[in-house]
């Protein structure tokens, strides 16, 4: 569904939505717009009467009073930590802490345990951090300073190679987040003793990126390359550079390949990165994929996936399938079978999921199994099994439980393992002020559709208020694109008018994040500026992004030689990067044509494409 609308001095105006307004507002009055841009469909009827209740449910609290939470804090510190982990994010399960990882209720811990096998009646359980993630899309406030985090990840980088040598990282990076601020600190995380055996790192959540022209995942390889170099990393220690969407699938089956022709099964696999990059989601991926033994998935528990940045609080695992030249063969045989399939020839079951993921981004890949035990190898997540339930007393262990399968000693005795690490924190990051209901606004879900304005020198942009850059000083106009989630608005302002705006809307709906009123704004911190010189280079070509710390960023076109004064501002506390050259440089083209009477341009959002599918038509 599509929609477009402009509002003007605080008011949407539903008529006449493509009218242009003569005069003075063209360039120069206060001015704001809501853009065209893609909206989810609303849910059914079903679904929408489900969220209210569960709405007034979580309004009404654990005792009914307005605005508390319904979920069992109860504690029991008299009961040691059990030394199993949750199967959703590794954490040791207990019920002594509240406010640490991997709490269960002490009721509901009690009842997993009230079974012959004690303790072993916990390890299919999630703790209620993970369960309130995976079913309530939200998160219980945890207290887990960055130092744990890397006092979980260094212990196990330092410890002793297994089978005669170090293990192989898996370094992956969010690429909108380039230069990735966490990928200098490797270093500072190994051990000088047992160095890794190399460092393969890989470039997440391209699928949310549109190709501003053709090779754009090539320019995108190499800028992901040079942001290693610069790093510190050298090229002997760089063993490959992978582009790769984990939720969509993209290049999944490439990295697949890559792992079991290079590193084979020679030993441990750790996947590192900072919080949010999507390793949960690459370790999930792979769990079904044909890196990971063909009955593990059945035994190991997918890791919790949620956009609340530190899911993974500890090690993860599975064991990695010994690619013999046999099962390599077969598994060249099913990947040539399915790049001959054209989307007609998918079932409806397949038809749905690939258009569902074509939707979230722009490019999509399958992921598949040559290696299969049987027809549905995905562990089900039952909360009445796997946690507790919010409503209801603790219910006796059943027989499922009872009858988990477990590797055999033959399996994992000279098994390599896929490890997933607690995610490294990012330092002065935006996200780390923010609530999840505000990470939720700010992180791109579904492909981004750029947003394109034209400013004039004394004009200024605002994203969300999170983010504003002043056009100071120039003598023609210049394109500012936006690249950023489609939820948070942008509003264009004159420099006269921008901090009385600021000042009324900060806290509110017009801006959206940061949410809460006045009073947030109190605690919030304040706009810092920086200033920014740029000289241009064309009017088809950006000259720079400026990366509004973890917001998004906004690509700046010029015409040639024409020098730019700006100054943009993000909260104190966090940075502002200048990314020379831009990573999409020729995305102000994807635009459509100018609003009248605006400095907005229709949106224009590019098609999907999807690998190893065969286009009807090509041979």
């Amino acid at each position: 569904m599509l929609r477009l609308g402009r509002v003007l001095l605080g008011r949407l105006c539903p008529a006449r939505p493509w009218a242009a307004r003569r005069g003075a507002a063209a360039w120069g009055e206060e001015e704001r717009f809501v853009f065209l841009e893609y909206e989810p469909e609303p849910p059914p009827p079903a679904a929408a009467a489900r969220s209210r209740a569960a709405a007034r449910s979580r309004a009404a609290g654990a005792d009914g009073a307005p605005g508390g939470r319904r979920v069992r804090r109860a504690a029991d510190p008299s009961v040691p930590p059990s030394g199993v982990g949750c199967s959703g994010c590794g954490a040791e399960l207990q019920c002594c802490d509240a406010a640490a990882p991997g709490f269960i209720p002490a009721d509901k811990y009690r009842g997993l345990c009230a079974g012959p096998g004690g303790a072993t009646g916990l390890r299919d359980a999630v703790c209620q951090r993970c369960w309130v993630l995976a079913h309530g899309g939200e998160t219980v406030r945890l207290e887990l300073p960055p130092e744990r985090h890397r006092a979980v990840l260094s212990a196990a980088l330092r410890s002793p190679p297994r089978h005669g040598r170090g293990p192989l990282l898996l370094y992956l990076l969010d690429v909108l987040e380039l230069p990735d601020p966490v990928l200098p600190q490797l270093p500072a995380l190994l051990s000088p003793e047992v160095p890794a055996a190399g460092l393969l790192v890989v470039g997440n959540k391209v699928d949310l990126l549109p190709a501003d022209s053709p090779g754009h995942l090539g320019r995108l390889r190499q800028r992901v390359t040079a942001a290693c170099l610069q790093a510190g990393i050298s090229r002997a220690q760089l063993v490959d550079v992978r582009l790769v969407s984990a939720k969509t699938g993209f290049g999944m089956e490439g990295l697949v390949s890559r792992l079991q022709r290079s590193w084979k099964c020679a030993g441990d696999v750790y996947l590192l990165g900072a919080t949010n990059s999507g390793k949960s989601t690459l370790f999930n991926t792979l769990l079904l994929s044909d890196y990971c033994k063909s009955r593990a998935p059945d035994v190991v528990g997918r890791a919790t996936v949620s956009a609340w940045p530190g899911t993974t609080l500890n090690l993860l695992k599975f064991p990695i399938i010994n690619p013999t030249c046999d099962r390599i063969f077969r598994r060249q045989e099913r990947l040539k079978e399915e790049a001959l399939k054209t989307e007609d020839q998918l079932s409806d079951e397949e038809k749905k999921h690939l258009n569902r993921l074509k939707k979230q981004g722009y490019l999509v890949g399958r992921v598949g199994r040559t290696f299969k035990r049987r027809e549905s190898s995905v562990v089900d997540f039952d909360p009445d099994v796997l946690s507790y339930s919010i409503d209801e007393d603790p219910c006796p262990i059943s027989k499922k439980r009872e009858e988990r399968e477990e590797f055999t000693y033959n399996e994992v005795k000279d098994a390599r393992w896929c490890f997933d690490t607690p995610g490294i924190v990012k330092e002065n990051c935006v996200l780390n002020l923010l609530t999840e209901k505000e990470v939720k606004l700010v992180l791109p879900t579904q492909a981004i559709i750029p947003r394109t304005f034209i400013l004039k020198p004394g004009m200024v942009l605002f994203l969300a208020a999170l983010g504003r850059i002043d056009y100071l000083q120039g003598e023609k106009p210049a394109w500012f694109s936006v690249v950023a989630s489609k939820l948070l608005p942008v509003h264009i302002t004159t420099l006269s008018s921008a901090d009385v705006m600021y000042e009324k809307h900060a806290g509110q709906e017009f801006f959206k994040v940061p949410m809460g009123g006045k009073e947030r704004m109190k605690e919030f911190p304040p706009l810092v500026p920086q200033d920014i010189t740029l000289k241009g280079t064309g009017t088809s070509e950006a000259v720079a992004d400026i990366k509004l710390s973890s917001t998004g960023w906004v690509a700046v076109t010029a015409y040639a030689e024409e020098e730019l004064l700006l100054r943009a501002y993000t909260p104190r506390g966090t940075t502002v990067v200048v990314r020379e050259p831009p990573l999409l440089p020729y995305i102000s083209n994807i635009r459509g044509a100018r609003i009248p009477g605006t400095a907005a341009y229709r949106t224009k959002k590019p098609p999907s494409l999807v690998e190893n599918l065969r286009t009807v038509g090509n041979r």
